[in-house]
């Protein structure tokens, strides 16, 4: 799995789902992602509320199916929701390096220790560290580190893997049970680290 430069990236973005499948839907009828581009931009598939906003979305979505193999089409859209979700969260953390080391490293590590809760705290201690190794992270300011924690979470949420209590520092983790056509995809396809992540495992 190919590691991009940390970025803040995420403090601009959402989870996006509709949109992925919306893609990935005109993706596997057999359109180019520059059609795809061009119908968005006549269209406006995503019903943003300017163009720019549009655009910048069909940006981010289309680097996220980038970042998978493209033989993920046809098995996400014979999936379920929550396994469509999963495919939805791998492309994230494929394309975002932080978020991935987050969710690798926190989010996993708190599912193989057995706990099932996400505090503020775990975020902010994540960020810590990766200040003191990261140049580029260190040069992030407090409102960006603000704006990723809540960015992080709301992204885990709209996975399924949090609660619904948006406005507590503590939060219940749902741990998923992959699909075993994604699990057996993410490892034939070198996304092994995803899977292991996603389930708390070593």
């Amino acid at each position: 799995m190919k590691r991009n430069k940390y970025s803040a990236g995420a403090v601009s973005r959402s989870f996006w789902f509709m949109e992925f499948r919306k893609v990935v839907q005109l993706l596997a009828d057999g359109k180019t992602l520059d059609e795809v581009k061009n119908i968005n931009i006549e269209q406006n598939i995503f019903g943003a509320v300017t163009p720019a906003r549009s655009a910048s979305t069909f940006s981010i979505v289309a680097a996220r199916i980038k970042s998978l193999d493209a033989s993920f089409y046809p098995l996400f859209l014979e999936s379920d929701i929550s396994t469509q979700k999963m495919f939805a969260m791998s492309a994230v953390l494929a394309h975002d390096t932080l978020f991935f080391d987050f969710v690798y490293e926190v989010f996993r590590e708190r599912l193989i220790v057995g706990e099932n809760e996400l505090s503020d705290a775990d975020i902010r201690i994540f960020f810590k560290n990766k200040q003191a190794q990261d140049e580029k992270v260190s040069s992030f300011t407090d409102d960006t580190i603000k704006r990723l924690i809540r960015s992080y979470k709301t992204h885990l949420y709209e996975a399924g893997l949090l609660d619904d209590q948006t406005r507590a520092s503590v939060r219940k983790i749902n741990k998923p049970i992959l699909d075993p056509v994604l699990k057996h995809w993410l490892d034939d396809y070198g996304y092994g680290q995803i899977a292991k992540a996603l389930e708390g495992v070593r």
